[in-house]
């Protein structure tokens, strides 16, 4: 199958704003390697400061990558006509996370919605805009839809933004969404039904999903069939299924995230194996460490690891970016992992 896109060798760096480190940069993201195929769902997990949003932009078109290569199809996405990149811009959606921000307040559904649809004559008419509107606000469960039509964002709550917002995405037929954060600012009652959603759109549209998240139980349930992407200070250090990952991490980061998720099974919270971190403290994206950027928390890094910087390379499943991940002592959450 051949993928929708590629990044190859990404880096995306900021300058910095800070008067006392003139002439420096904020290295967001540094040499990514990632493939999306038609139809699949990919997570994107780490903790705040990472880069996931940054990537997400990238994959977007929002962000102009400052090093390495975006194909898109297989074209270069810089060498792209105009036709061309008017269906990339059209063909991948951006969710937001905050979805309040993300629509005009003074503007109701209808309105938020019709834009898109008329801008790339999608219907043409107001009978034939309405009707379109009114099925789209049907697909992402809002019903009846009329109610909607007239509301502006401040009516709804948090959860039915987020679905007119899926809506105003899958508006234009696209075959990639990039979901940031799509339920961190929903209530913890109605995440299952945004995820439900999104799983939904996928299967029946063959809308392929890069789910963005620092929440490792919501990626771990969206990507169950996919893959799962784990990033630490602008990388990808691990890459694999999301059952191999999570039943048998290979790289001491993402060992460390998984071993401080709380268990509610006592029994199984007592066996498990905690992993100690020679420090919390996060490393800086202006002054990242040497070598991997994780040895300094690293409590397997050996001398090699502070001088030469690991690439993703294939071990016993997926991908890792660790020197030494054959010898370091698996890690599992026993039976009450599945």
């Amino acid at each position: 199958m051949n993928p929708l896109l590629q990044l190859d060798n990404i880096s995306m760096h900021f300058p910095n704003k800070d008067k006392e480190a003139k002439n420096t940069t904020i290295k967001a993201l540094s040499n990514i390697d990632l493939t999306v195929y038609p139809g699949e769902v990919i997570a994107v997990v780490g903790e705040s400061g990472c880069g996931k949003t940054t990537l997400g932009k990238v994959i977007s078109g929002l962000h102009q990558p400052t090093g390495g290569n975006y194909y898109y199809k297989g074209k270069d996405v810089n060498q792209l006509n105009k036709k061309r990149m008017r269906q990339f811009r059209t063909n991948i959606q951006l969710v937001q996370q905050d979805s309040y921000a993300a629509l005009n307040p003074a503007k109701t559904i209808q309105q938020s919605l019709a834009a898109p649809i008329m801008r790339h004559k999608k219907a043409k008419g107001k009978k034939a805009i309405r009707l379109k509107i009114i099925e789209l606000l049907e697909t992402v469960g809002l019903k009846p839809a009329e109610q909607f039509l007239a509301k502006f964002p401040h009516q709804l709550s948090g959860g039915q933004r987020q679905r007119v917002l899926m809506a105003r995405a899958i508006s234009l037929d696209p075959e990639i969404i990039v979901a940031d954060e799509p339920v961190s600012m929903v209530d913890v009652s109605l995440r299952l039904s945004i995820l439900n959603l999104m799983s939904t759109l996928n299967k029946k549209l063959n809308i392929a999903f890069v789910y963005i998240t620092h929440d490792l139980a919501t990626a771990r349930f969206i990507a169950q069939n996919g893959r799962l992407a784990a990033m630490y200070l602008g990388r990808i250090v691990e890459l694999s299924s999301v059952g191999d990952i999570m039943s048998n991490p290979q790289h001491p980061y993402l060992q460390a995230l998984l071993s401080a998720v709380p268990i509610p099974d006592p029994n199984v919270a007592k066996a498990k194996r905690e992993l100690p971190l020679k420090s919390l403290e996060v490393p800086n994206l202006v002054y990242p460490p040497s070598g991997c950027a994780f040895h300094p928390r690293c409590p397997y890094a050996t001398n090699s690891c502070s001088e030469e910087c690991p690439t993703l390379r294939k071990v016993s499943h997926g991908l890792v970016a660790c020197h030494h991940a054959e010898r370091i002592p698996k890690w599992h959450l026993t039976a009450s992992s599945n």
